[in-house]
Formats: C-alpha cells, structure tokens, sequence
C-alpha cells in the first residue's frame, strides 16, 4: 500500500471505486493519511500482503502488488506460490499489476525471474515502462483479449488527461515471452539477484568515471560530478 499514490489515482479519475489496501507497517498508513492525503475511504488493513490473501476468499477486478522497492524483494511475495495465490483471488477478467523498479539488462537479471515465474502462471503477461524512471510496469491476466479490453476502456474514459496517458501506456506495451527462471517458496534467492543489479550498476559508474579520470584527471571527474 504504502503511502496510498494508487488508491489516490483511482478515486481521483473513477467514481464509485471500492479499494482495499494492505501495508505491514502501521506507521506508513499513518504518515499517509498524515502527509500524503490518503483518503479515509480507503481500507487498509495491516498485515503482510501474502498472509493476508491467504485469509480471505474475495475476489477483486484488480490486484496491484506494489511491495518491491530496489533490491529490497519480500521472498514471499515473489515466488510462483504467492502469485498463483493472486490468481485466485482475481475475478474471471481480472488483472494483476506488478510495479517492478529496477533495471537490467544482464540476462537472468531479477526483472527477468520475476516475470518469468508470473508467467508460468498467468498466460497474458504485458511489460511497459515508466517514462523517465526506473520503474516497470508488468500486467497479467488470463484472457487473451486484455488488449482489445483496454482500448474499449480508454475510449469511454471521459477524462481526456486520463485517457492520453492510457493510450500512451497502450502504445508501450511489449508482450512478454515467457522463459523458464523461476522463483519458488523453496528457491528465491531475491536477495542475490538484487544485489547483482547493485554491482552492475556500481560497475557502470566506476568504468565512466575512470574513462573521465584518464582523459580529464581530478578536474574531469569534479566537473563531472
């Protein structure tokens, strides 16, 4: 849940929305609700996001699973158990949203875990990303015609803001095919995989400033920075 930037978007631009949200930190729902205008409307339940769906047996049109933040990965919230478990809980033409925000472009990079294990669950699997961030967006469902659905809903989007930023969302979407890395409850080394991408990044940085420091010296890396 966090501090609630979702379930805002959604009660800003839809009418007569019902949304759930669950955070494992009391203390972010209280600094939304304090800070970041989260309405009253909004229920949030604390509790970790897997404990919780394995709780309950409601079924909802859209389940957004928003807990990654860089390399900080809950294991349990990433393997093919628990997104097998959101399927479940998603109504016939529901859709999973899953905010991934780390880039790679080494193969078997944790992007490329995390998809592939969603999409040995579900069989639409969708990726954009997010213009001028680091963020992913990956959306799953089973029906094959997700596509043809979502243009339908852009065109009676009344909200013309709304509707050019979905039909630019709609222009980026890239099929995902599936592959065979996986992560399960007995296997999910997230951690690692994370903290590949750290190093691939440290290595970038290091090989740009040593380039500068061997054409400009001291001088080149203080004005490069």
């Amino acid at each position: 849940m966090g501090t609630g930037t979702y379930a805002k978007q959604c009660m800003n631009y839809f009418e007569n929305v019902s949304i759930e949200g669950v955070e494992i930190d009391q203390k972010i729902t209280d600094l939304a609700g304090k800070y970041f205008a989260l309405p009253d409307t909004v229920e949030v339940t604390t509790y970790d996001g897997r404990a919780y769906l394995q709780a309950i047996d409601k079924k909802y049109d859209v389940i957004m699973v928003d807990a990654y933040q860089d390399i900080t990965i809950p294991f349990q919230m990433s393997s093919l158990e628990f997104f097998s478990m959101v399927k479940e809980h998603l109504k016939e033409d529901g859709v999973m949203v899953v905010n991934m925000n780390m880039h790679s472009e080494e193969e078997g990079n944790i992007n490329e875990y995390l998809s592939d294990t969603i999409a040995n669950v579900f069989d639409e699997i969708y990726i954009a990303d997010v213009r001028g961030s680091t963020n992913r967006e990956l959306f799953a469902a089973e029906s094959a015609e997700i596509l043809q659905k979502l243009t339908e809903g852009i065109n009676r989007l009344e909200n013309g803001e709304l509707a050019d930023m979905m039909h630019r969302v709609s222009g980026e979407l890239v099929k995902y095919e599936k592959g065979n890395l996986l992560l399960t409850d007995d296997k999910a080394p997230v951690e690692l995989l994370g903290m590949s991408v750290i190093d691939g990044l440290i290595q970038r940085e290091i090989g740009y400033y040593k380039e500068v420091f061997e054409q400009d010296g001291i001088q080149g890396i203080l004005n490069a920075m």
